[in-house]
């Protein structure tokens, strides 16, 4: 009886972590996973022309995996870090141009200023 009333009980646990929704939700998303991920956009960045395919696809991945706002606050932060080293040239101007290049609704600009708090809740 002992081992059917813990499996009774694991099962409940289980279920209840499941349901539950988690005390804080923290962000699955690293600055590496947006940088790999955007690696397809570095041509364009820096040569101009059109954005390869992979670059609007992994805009579009990024857009759809950032869920709750840690994610959206890590995307926008590493944009932001991005942006930082890109300032001065014209570098910053495509890398800003991106989204509109791929159709694809940013809710910030990728810009060496962007308040990254001031988006965080909003949905993509």
């Amino acid at each position: 009886a002992a081992p059917r009333g813990a499996a009774v009980v694991l099962a409940m646990v289980l279920a209840a972590m499941v349901v539950a929704p988690p005390a804080t939700v923290h962000a699955a998303i690293s600055c590496s996973t947006v940088y790999s991920t955007l690696m397809p956009c570095l041509q364009y960045v820096q040569q101009g022309g059109s954005p390869a395919r992979g670059c609007c696809t992994g805009i579009q991945n990024l857009l759809a995996e950032a869920n709750n706002s840690p994610d959206r606050r890590t995307i926008c932060g590493c944009l932001k870090n991005v942006a930082n080293g890109a300032s001065g040239g014209p570098y910053i101007t495509r890398a800003a141009a991106l989204p509109s290049k791929c159709n694809v609704a940013l809710p910030y600009k990728i810009s060496p200023s962007v308040d990254c708090n001031s988006y965080v809740s909003t949905n993509f």
